[in-house]
């Protein structure tokens, strides 16, 4: 969505038990699912547990299932999410994307806009797991350093692009949710 800003911080969260439960999950479960991977070139280097994802065929109905990650972060994501929504956001929306995305070590993901019609409409949230001083998350050609215990809403309708080039992965969770403003737009009724 585009929010009049490249980046909004949106302040503390208590993201310690998610974080808990991102890092346990073995290499494996980082691979039962490769979509992002294999139908957007930008996300070549990266890997995600994905926990919900919208059918973008279907827009403009809108179709979200549960992913192979959801039993494994729901627990700990869900209330997170209905925190932050409860807290920056009108509520009776819906959560059409939520996953953790890991940006490995040396990779990089390149400028780009997320052009589906669900990214106009819906709001970026971006929850970071894990960092390093040397990854550079870039919009509009500017750099924005996205700290652990923090949450921030991204201008997804600007070109981003991250750039790692720590040793270790950086790991973001990320979700997005559409108002129920936004609902309507889109042709449908929220509830």
């Amino acid at each position: 969505m585009d929010i009049d800003a490249r980046i909004r911080e949106l302040g503390p969260v208590d993201s310690e038990a998610l974080t808990g439960v991102i890092l346990a999950q073995g290499q494996a479960a980082w691979h039962q699912q490769e979509h992002r991977q294999r139908a957007y070139e930008v996300h070549r280097d990266t890997e995600s547990l994905i926990m919900v994802f919208m059918e973008e065929a279907a827009w403009p109905e809108i179709l979200v299932k549960k992913q192979t990650a959801w039993g494994q972060l729901a627990d700990v994501a869900v209330p997170l999410m209905h925190d932050i929504i409860g807290r920056f956001y009108p509520p009776r929306g819906t959560i059409i994307r939520a996953m953790a995305a890991k940006l490995k070590a040396g990779g990089k993901i390149k400028p780009h806009t997320d052009t589906h019609p669900s990214f106009h409409l819906g709001h970026r949230i971006h929850v970071p797991i894990t960092t390093n001083p040397r990854v550079r998350f870039m919009i509009d050609g500017r750099p924005h350093q996205l700290q652990v215990g923090k949450a921030y809403e991204i201008n997804n309708q600007r070109t981003h692009s991250v750039a790692n080039r720590g040793d270790e992965d950086r790991i973001t969770f990320i979700f997005d949710y559409l108002p129920p403003t936004e609902l309507t737009k889109a042709g449908h009724a929220a509830g």
